[in-house]
């Protein structure tokens, strides 16, 4: 067996021109500190060793065999292959004005886990929005022509009712009781705003509303399974480009997690309204009468934009 010092000194070798000192020898009579003297001025007066051939000397850095002009076109390269990568996972549906200032996100380890876990959860499980209802919100809404922002927080999770809009259901799914809030507290501040007789807000959406949830899939009847699973890190980085990259935004926050969600919004650049979420169990507590509708189009013509037509659904 090797012994401990044996194998310590394997894994931690001595350093060159280092060696472990030997014993002094007997002093020659004839030496002294003359003779020290002496030895010091020949190592001096001796020029250093010239290196072997073919070796540089050590503090010249090794020169590169690739020219300036190469190790430019390889970064240019490298760079490219980087953005490739991400756009190949853009998910089915994502809509095209979309897709370049969220690229990033795609190449991310989370979005890609995330994927995968949604992939898993369709395989065994009834999903709900579909795979190409998931991001109808990108397809009814250019980035460039948000002007309202109305946050949710998980689909809705019973048959043909998601279709990726927040608050929203398609035809002919009768308006869950939130949405049927929304059409009261519309009535009374909107004037000449009567029920639509369905609840599809698709019509917001294309004059510029952005209808998006934290939480973008579900398990059927299971409400907030797919919590935590990553679309909260997806959707805080729209948030935050619509952020840093719009101006005069109107930013709808009902209840206090979607007000949590929104609050590193830029009070400076853009609006800000909030109040109690629609639900049967906090409409009470200041929604009804909040009257966010007036109110956003108040705002977005002081900043020159062309208001909502909260009728036209």
């Amino acid at each position: 067996m090797i012994g401990q010092k044996t194998l310590y000194s394997f894994f931690s070798p001595t350093p060159a021109g280092k060696r472990r000192a030997r014993s002094p020898e007997p002093a020659d009579p004839g030496t002294g500190v003359a003779a020290v003297a002496e030895e010091s001025r020949d190592a001096a007066a001796s020029p250093p060793k010239k290196a072997r051939a073919g070796q540089e000397d050590p503090g010249t850095p090794p020169s590169s065999p690739l020219s300036p002009e190469q190790l430019i076109r390889i970064q240019r390269n490298k760079a490219a292959a980087l953005l490739r990568l991400p756009a190949r996972n853009v998910p089915v549906g994502f809509g095209e004005s979309w897709k370049k200032p969220l690229t990033a996100e795609f190449g991310k380890p989370y979005f890609i886990k995330l994927m995968g876990f949604v992939a898993e959860e369709r395989k065994h499980y009834t999903v709900y929005p579909p795979p190409h209802q998931v991001f109808t919100w990108t397809q009814m809404c250019d980035i460039r022509h948000v002007k309202v922002v109305i946050l949710g927080q998980d689909p809705y999770h019973g048959p043909n009712q998601a279709h990726g809009l927040c608050f929203s259901v398609q035809r002919p799914v009768p308006p869950p009781p939130s949405l049927e809030n929304i059409y009261k507290e519309l009535s009374t501040d909107i004037e000449g705003f009567v029920h639509p007789g369905h609840g599809d807000l698709s019509g917001w959406a294309k004059q510029g509303v952005l209808l998006l949830n934290a939480v973008l899939t579900v398990r059927a009847h299971q409400a907030n399974f797919h919590k935590e699973r990553g679309w909260e890190q997806f959707t805080d980085a729209v948030v935050s480009w619509l952020n840093q990259n719009s101006t005069g935004l109107v930013f709808l926050l009902w209840g206090s997690y979607t007000q949590k969600k929104g609050s590193a919004i830029d009070r400076k650049r853009h609006h800000v309204l909030q109040t109690a979420h629609p639900s049967p169990l906090s409409v009470y507590r200041r929604f009804f009468g909040c009257r966010h509708f007036s109110k956003t189009n108040e705002l977005l013509q002081k900043s020159g934009k062309e208001p909502i037509n909260w009728k036209d659904l």
